[in-house]
């Protein structure tokens, strides 16, 4: 007997994109990619998405610095910042966004057809397209599988995306927005495309007075929009500190946030179907992250 087929992931409305490679600008995407490119054949290649807010990208100094770190950690050379800034402004000259994503792909060039990297002129692609409009109601999951924060690429903004995507159709498929992640040590760590801000109980089985998020040590990536969150809070008095956390603490939060650079703080209705408190500590995060994006564009 044929079982039968679970909850399909939801699918994405075709998005125009314009994109820039090469020294060329393609309005309409399409733009032509080496079949040797070993972003392509690989994953041998590093990104960084912004969101585009009326036609202006928001942290872009913070995310070229990460470009950077990410190049360096693959033993990439960085690609040159004004160039690259060059084809930000091109791609959003063409296609003025009052809510987009912009996203920066940079790779290790053609190479061979394995995992041996020659000398090669790396490859620069700049595209962007509108945002696609957050949940209403917000959920979030948790799955199996596991980061490893021992990686060589731990860490690393990488192209090599294949265990995000597989959790995220798990996440689709349940009916949520995104996937929650362990490391190897069964500590909480990620989601398959940001990082996590949880409000644990208490141990008088109220709310606890302050917000967590994993350290970089757990494996999770040092997300712009995370940094930025636990400036802006030791700036301004919100607590919110990093510390280790069993993945099983999960099971005692009230609350959890997810932190990335097109969500910003997205405070979640749902964690695995059971409802989640959205006031108090969680709002005010939100409410501070997004007035001080407001007040600076380019943050550092």
């Amino acid at each position: 007997m044929t079982a039968a087929p679970g909850p399909a992931a939801p699918q994405a409305p075709a998005v125009p994109t314009v994109v820039w490679a090469g020294g060329r600008l393609f309005p309409d995407g399409g733009a032509p990619v080496d079949a040797l490119d070993h972003g392509l054949t690989t994953g041998d290649g590093i990104f960084e998405t912004c969101k585009v807010a009326d036609g202006v990208p928001f942290a872009l100094k913070l995310h070229l610095e990460r470009l950077a770190r990410s190049a360096a950690g693959l033993g990439l050379e960085a690609p040159d910042a004004g160039l690259v800034r060059e084809a930000v402004d091109a791609v959003l000259g063409a296609r003025p966004l009052a809510r987009g994503r912009l996203r920066i792909t940079w790779t290790s060039g053609p190479g061979p057809l394995g995992s041996e990297r020659v000398p090669a002129a790396q490859t620069l692609v700049v595209a962007a397209s509108e945002a696609l409009p957050l949940a209403a109601a917000p959920a979030v999951v948790t799955v199996p599988w596991t980061r490893n924060e021992r990686s060589a690429t731990a860490g690393l903004k990488t192209t090599s995306y294949a265990e995000n995507v597989v959790a995220l159709r798990a996440a689709h498929a349940a009916g949520a927005g995104e996937a929650l992640l362990a490391n190897t040590r069964d500590e909480l760590c990620e989601g398959t495309g940001s990082n996590v801000v949880v409000q644990l109980r208490g141990a008088d089985g109220r709310p606890a007075h302050e917000l967590v998020t994993p350290p970089l040590s757990s494996g999770c990536l040092a997300g712009v929009s995370r940094a930025l969150l636990l400036g802006w809070a030791a700036q301004e008095g919100l607590p919110v500190v990093e510390r280790d956390l069993p993945f099983a603490a999960l099971d005692d939060a009230v609350a959890v946030l997810l932190t990335s650079s097109l969500r910003d703080v997205q405070v979640q209705a749902t964690l695995d179907g059971r409802p989640l408190a959205t006031d108090g500590l969680p709002a005010r995060a939100a409410e501070l992250f997004a007035r001080r994006a407001a007040e600076d564009v380019d943050p550092r």
